[in-house]
């Protein structure tokens, strides 16, 4: 199980990756496509096409680190775009852990809590 700040933030990128990509190309994509920073220390999320395979960059102070995960059988599931287009979409840490436990985030239903505006 991965332990999180509350301060780290989690991107879905939404475009299919190449999983022979590395370091270089995953951050090339985190800044290209989902339009961050890649050396925040916030998670980068990218699957491939088959859905089977999931690498997760971020950088840990110092340098990059990169997590990859292969399932044997079934697909990742990740939700669709808030908006039409959207090349990212960000989630928090238990989303995350559910999507790689095989919950199905589009069938998650949340109820509506406070939540501060932001500027």
């Amino acid at each position: 199980m991965l332990s999180l700040p509350a301060s780290t933030r989690i991107f879905l990128c939404l475009e299919v990756a190449d999983m022979r990509r590395g370091f270089d190309g995953l951050a090339a994509m985190a800044s290209g496509i989902v339009g961050e920073d890649p050396l925040s220390g916030h998670l980068f999320v990218f699957r491939n096409r088959r859905e089977d395979r999931v690498k997760i960059l971020y950088w840990d102070r110092d340098g990059y680190a990169l997590w990859y995960k292969r399932l044997e059988k079934g697909r990742l599931r990740f939700p669709k775009p808030a908006r039409s287009g959207a090349a990212r979409s960000e989630i928090r840490a238990n989303d995350l852990m559910m999507l790689l436990d095989g919950v199905d985030l589009r069938s998650v239903r949340r109820e509506q809590r406070f939540a501060l505006a932001q500027a």
